[in-house]
């Protein structure tokens, strides 16, 4: 709420609306949700539709998609909403995506192919993996993952703080 539509201080909009100062501090910082009570009289004051002093709550719907990103030709797209831990990711990666530099950060990484061949490579190890299969690794352990340049690939991936061994399975490990 903005008393600054016909430059009233709060005084002078507290002797206008019949509201008290601290209320208005209270609504125009926030810290009070306003009624209908405190709206109108407020918004005849300033001259304006209830509408211009109050939005609309953003209600994220659960069928809409999140908005996807492009980071170095890949496509990443969110799936969870909270920034806490673990966070859900979808990513697809073109085929044209080159080469395979090994990084380590903090955490830890559960990759599902959906489609495609991924390339995998965690410290010595280069592995492909195809639809349905699964990798789980610590990310202090030097990795990368892509495309085999064969095609784009899509995946899901789950990461977080959670987890302290390495775990790989591929059909060739079963």
């Amino acid at each position: 709420m903005a008393t600054t539509a016909r430059a009233l201080s709060l005084t002078e909009l507290s002797r206008l609306t019949g509201i008290s100062k601290s209320t208005l501090s209270r609504l125009e910082s926030g810290q009070r949700k306003p009624s209908l009570e405190l709206l109108l009289p407020v918004a005849v004051a300033l001259a304006v539709p209830v509408d211009d002093i109050v939005t609309a709550p953003r209600v994220v719907d659960p069928r809409v998609p999140p908005e996807s990103s492009r980071t170095n030709g890949r496509v990443i797209v969110p799936l969870s909403r909270n920034q806490g831990e673990p966070q859900a990711f979808k990513l697809t990666i073109p085929a044209t995506e080159a080469g395979s530099v090994l990084r380590t950060h903090t955490g830890h990484e559960w990759l599902y192919v959906l489609s495609g061949s991924l390339r995998l490579v965690l410290g010595d190890r280069d592995l492909v993996l195809g639809p349905g299969e699964v990798a789980e690794f610590n990310t202090q352990h030097p990795h990368w993952f892509g495309s085999t340049g064969r095609g784009s690939v899509e995946l899901l991936s789950l990461f977080g703080k959670q987890g302290e061994r390495l775990h790989l399975r591929t059909r060739a490990d079963i």
